[in-house]
């Protein structure tokens, strides 16, 4: 069945007039080289009538309400729904993308949902949201679309959220961020020989958007590495990435290693062990990060955030459910008083681990 909806051409700013005709898309590290009519490497940025456009501006592959802790965050308002969404297309080429079925789309038809970015912010706040996630494939390619989204949930007292691989040149970076109230960014690898050969992209974009949004924005930062068997996993590499988050991020920034099931061009390669992440989440704390998690398996101890302090335990996790709560209502310790990094404000939601999809086409 085709979209109703036609593709929308918003103006983009990102790009400048090359000397042999072509324009060049400034938004990321790609930089591709666009003829009349042609599309990016991401499929939602082209040229159109000699510039550059965004096709995907207020169309969405859907709408789902999510527990905050799927992201993943797990300092940012615990326990509270998240509105979700996402649109079609991506910027790096990741041969084990666990949600290629969106961001690998090349089909306008993915594009089920249509919604402004008043839509969205009015459903947030009717839904009982605290936030809005820009999730599902990256925000980054759908800035325009995302900053406008942002500024109107602002308005509403909504936070909003990206979930992004951070692949991002610097001045696109700099404008899309101060919108942002939290940031789940994925550090797939730490060697350049993964990103280039497993993602298309490069590893020093990545590092940089981290560094930026860390030390320059009020964005709270959290990170997700997914690991995958003989590809990043060895601990040696695990220490080089847990000890630069330590040396250039700070010990409070939480890590989360997830676990890679065998999906798009990888159908070969094996699951994560459990055994990994456990390895991963010790060898990240023995180099001094305070908050490592493990993610896409069930270990509700692995999951749960301690004191690093008194080590008691202040949030424990099963899955998505909050099954323990021993922070104050300004974020401390309840045992000895020690702070915990994070933003929250009060007691935690009471969300749970539910997913509900909805339509915004009513919040007119």
């Amino acid at each position: 069945m085709k979209s109703e909806f036609p593709p929308t051409y918003f103006p983009t700013k990102y790009w400048h007039k090359l000397g042999d005709g072509r324009l060049q898309c400034d938004l990321c590290p790609r930089e591709c080289h666009l003829k009349e009519g042609q599309l990016g490497l991401c499929f939602v940025r082209a040229r159109h009538n000699d510039e550059i456009v965004l096709t995907t501006y207020g169309r969405s592959s859907g709408f789902c309400i999510d527990p905050i802790e799927k992201k993943p965050l797990n300092h940012f308002l615990p326990g509270t729904p998240v509105l979700s969404f996402g649109t079609a297309g991506c910027n790096l080429a990741c041969k084990f993308c666990q949600n290629w079925d969106m961001s690998k789309s090349r089909e306008m038809d993915t594009l089920a949902d249509t919604a402004s970015p008043e839509q969205i912010a009015r459903a947030a706040k009717e839904l009982g949201c605290k936030s809005v996630a820009f999730t599902y494939n990256d925000p980054v390619i759908f800035m325009e679309y995302a900053i406008d989204v942002a500024r109107e949930c602002k308005k509403l007292d909504i936070k909003t959220v990206a979930v992004t691989a951070g692949y991002i040149n610097e001045e696109p970076r700099k404008e899309f961020f101060q919108y942002m109230d939290a940031a789940n960014i994925d550090l797939k690898a730490f060697t350049e020989d993964f990103y280039f050969h497993l993602t298309g992209g490069h590893l020093q974009p990545v590092l940089d958007t981290l560094e930026y949004v860390k030390h320059h924005t009020h964005t709270w930062l959290e990170i997700t590495t997914l690991l995958i068997p003989e590809k990043n996993d060895s601990s040696a590499e695990i220490k080089q990435l847990a000890e630069w988050v330590r040396d250039h991020l700070g010990v409070d920034v939480p890590l989360h290693f997830s676990a890679f099931h065998p999906d798009w061009k990888m159908l070969d390669t094996p699951p994560t062990p459990h055994s990994t992440l456990i390895r991963a989440r010790n060898i990240a704390l023995e180099a001094g990060l305070r908050y490592v998690y493990v993610g896409n398996i069930h270990d509700p101890e692995a999951d749960s955030t301690y004191c690093h302090h008194c080590h008691k335990k202040l949030i424990g996790r099963d899955w998505y459910v909050l099954s323990e709560w021993n922070l104050t209502h300004d974020g401390k310790c309840r045992f000895c008083g020690t702070p915990c990094a994070g933003v929250f404000s009060g007691p935690p939601g009471t969300w749970g681990a539910k997913r509900l999809p909805v339509r915004i086409a009513q919040y007119a």
